[in-house]
């Protein structure tokens, strides 16, 4: 297991991407070059925070930084 997956698998996290957007919620999985982020809310500069239904997977090279909680 990679320390990147051990330090942010089974986590609440907020995802800063690179665009600026942001990703909160559970880190479920990290396979390769990709999260899977379910109980998700994106934050859009500008617009209110939006609930996701079901998972989003964010591919590792579109993320900034990651916040763990």
């Amino acid at each position: 297991m990679d320390a990147y997956k051990k330090l942010v698998v089974l986590r609440r996290v907020m995802i800063n991407l690179k665009s600026g957007t942001a990703i909160s919620g559970v880190v479920t999985a990290s396979r390769g070059p990709l999260l899977e982020v379910k109980d998700a809310t994106v934050h859009t500069p500008g617009s209110e925070p939006a609930a996701v239904d079901g998972s989003i997977v964010i591919e590792k090279e579109h993320i900034d930084f990651t916040q763990l909680f």
